[in-house]
């Protein structure tokens, strides 16, 4: 039987969510952007953790993981600002926008979900922790020649402040593929109280 495609993300407010729909077709309107797939208004969001298939029966549980390790927190600001690519210019894959401003209170949000996690036997995440929102993914066709004009052209863009939002929750989503693109899904929203 097939899990449920999970992971726990902060999902955005509208008006940042606005703000970055109009960097995303600024980019769009350029003619080495051609092959790119954009990500819809709805897929934008701040991953904290990336779970996979996970049996239905475990849901309850990870809900529970996720509201004890934000427990204690308190509500922070987060920034996005800067364009970047992953993994580098010259062969860019995911285009996005960072998180920038003070991200402490995001990185431990992030370690604790983390932790809380790996405590219910998640495979632990060997990359550091890079904040971002993406905003497309570069079509697996696409060849190193288009790679680096598409990288040489995000360069030449100028992203600096989008927006920021005020983050209160933490939510446990679920992600469907479809051919039309994925459908997320808010499983439970896990509110940052400080004690």
């Amino acid at each position: 039987m097939a899990g449920i495609r999970s992971f726990i993300a902060i999902e955005l407010a509208q008006d940042l969510l606005d703000g970055l729909m109009e960097v995303q077709d600024d980019l769009r309107a350029n003619e080495w952007a051609d092959q790119v797939r954009w990500v819809r208004p709805g897929g934008i969001h701040l991953t904290l953790k990336f779970l996979g298939d996970v049996p239905a029966g475990r849901i309850d549980a990870i809900g529970e993981g996720v509201a004890q390790a934000v427990a204690g927190t308190e509500p922070f600001t987060v920034t996005a600002e800067e364009l970047g690519v992953f993994p580098n210019w010259r062969r860019p894959r995911v285009i996005w926008v960072g998180v920038g401003g003070k991200t402490g209170q995001l990185h431990t949000v992030q370690e604790r979900v983390e932790k809380a996690m790996e405590d219910l036997g998640f495979e632990p995440e060997r990359r550091s922790f890079h904040p971002h929102f993406t905003l497309g993914r570069v079509h697996r066709r696409a060849g190193s020649g288009y790679k680096r004009r598409l990288g040489e052209g995000l360069q030449d863009e100028t992203v600096e402040t989008v927006g920021q939002m005020w983050v209160e929750e933490v939510s446990l989503m679920r992600s469907q593929l479809k051919p039309s693109g994925a459908v997320y899904t808010q499983l439970g929203a896990y509110p940052l109280v400080s004690e």
